[in-house]
């Protein structure tokens, strides 16, 4: 693992966190479980596109021996059908990582698609590692909104409903503040920011996606 994305993470913290993606597996017939791990890695992409990594043991071989691979990007840039010859073992566990700066791996156009093509609307972050990655984001017509919570103290968690009323006219009246809700019991008032946007940026947001812009 990154040990900036381990230092963040895991550094004097015991807790669970949930932004993740992780799939364990232990097969009592003895097969290999790397293949299964990366399926399952596939399945919960949406968890963490920035890196992942694959660990497996033999629990009939040396004690304490472990194979591992990981590597920057979506499952299936990291992994090939040879990967697997080496990671041999029917214990493992594998995990995709999310990360709070998104855009700093080397998928940042597949990391932007994969989360449109998963449904989203919109990514909310701390900050954008890179602009093209911010970029690649308005491209597919997805907001790419700003938060100054910490991320550890966040007011929405995965899996809440978050509502932005009226936001293609704060869009379009370049609002340097949105306000949004998170939906529960009550609604709980939360702001939002979409930063420096060009008008370009805004209309291709407007429009739905970069190919509608430029149809016109």
């Amino acid at each position: 693992m990154n040990e900036n994305i381990r230092s963040h993470y895991f550094e004097n913290d015991d807790k669970m966190h949930e932004e993740c993606g992780v799939f364990g597996m232990y097969d009592f017939d003895n097969n290999d479980v790397a293949t299964s791990i990366y399926y399952g890695l596939f399945a919960l992409q949406h968890r963490g596109q920035e890196s992942c990594g694959i660990a497996v043991s033999d629990t009939e071989g040396p004690k304490g021996k472990v194979s591992s691979m990981k590597g920057m990007g979506l499952v299936n840039e990291v992994y090939t059908p040879e990967s697997f010859e080496k990671l041999k073992g029917n214990i493992g566990v594998g995990s995709t990582i999310f990360a709070v700066k998104p855009g700093d791996g080397s998928a940042r156009e597949q990391a932007a698609s994969c989360q449109k093509v998963l449904g989203g609307w919109a990514n909310i972050a701390n900050e954008y590692a890179t602009k093209r990655y911010r970029s690649n984001l308005i491209n597919w017509g997805m907001l790419p909104f700003i938060t100054e919570e910490e991320h550890t103290k966040l007011s929405f968690r995965n899996g809440d409903y978050l509502f932005v009323p009226d936001i293609r006219k704060a869009v379009e009246d370049k609002a340097s503040t949105i306000k949004a809700y998170v939906v529960g019991d009550d609604l709980k008032e939360i702001d939002l920011k979409l930063g420096d946007l060009t008008d370009a940026e805004r209309e291709i947001i407007l429009k739905g996606c970069l190919i509608n812009y430029y149809r016109g």
